[in-house]
């Protein structure tokens, strides 16, 4: 569901699918071919969000940012089940694994990855290109052509699974 709020009231860009069980608050802008998954919530109550176009926000994830800041997340990005996300900028093509916590004023480059359930401190950046895992979170390597790959493929999976959702919709069964 879509709610205004103190003036703002979200932007959905073309072939964008938002479950009518996610929540999206306020000043929220999300681009193209995104899909927004059951149980999400967006809560541009205070400060704004911004999506780009190709990115997949799974069920479960949490998204905010600090009062009057940006929090900006690029194009064809995962954000994985169940993250947490309070941060500043996610690059394009970045991963961010199930369970994952981005602190805030967290900056994550593009093509990074965060491994499942690491936890990204305040004001923590995370390099471009580069994977991290734990709590709190390390480098552990560099992303290699198999990870893109993966990956690739994984973002292309959303954005068909969110055309299907446009195209037959859910229903209800009594």
């Amino acid at each position: 569901m879509l709610y205004r709020f103190d003036g703002r009231k979200p932007v959905v860009g073309q072939g964008t699918y938002v479950s009518e069980l996610a929540t999206v608050i306020g000043d929220v802008v999300i681009g193209d071919q995104c899909y927004i998954g059951h149980g999400a919530i967006i809560r541009g109550d205070y400060g704004r969000i911004e999506i780009g176009s190709g990115t997949a926000v799974e069920e479960g994830v949490v998204i905010h940012c600090p009062p009057g800041d940006v929090h900006r997340i690029g194009e064809r990005v995962t954000l994985g089940h169940g993250a947490i996300l309070h941060g500043r900028v996610i690059g394009d093509l970045a991963v961010i694994g199930m369970g994952a916590i981005l602190s805030i004023w967290t900056t994550v480059g593009d093509r990074a990855i965060v491994a499942e359930g690491s936890v990204v401190k305040a004001n923590q950046t995370v390099a471009a290109g580069m994977v991290v895992a734990g709590n709190p979170a390390q480098e552990v390597r560099e992303v290699n052509d198999k990870d893109t790959e993966l990956w690739a493929f994984g973002k292309q999976v959303y954005i068909d699974l969110a055309a299907k959702y446009l195209a037959q919709g859910m229903e209800p069964v009594s």
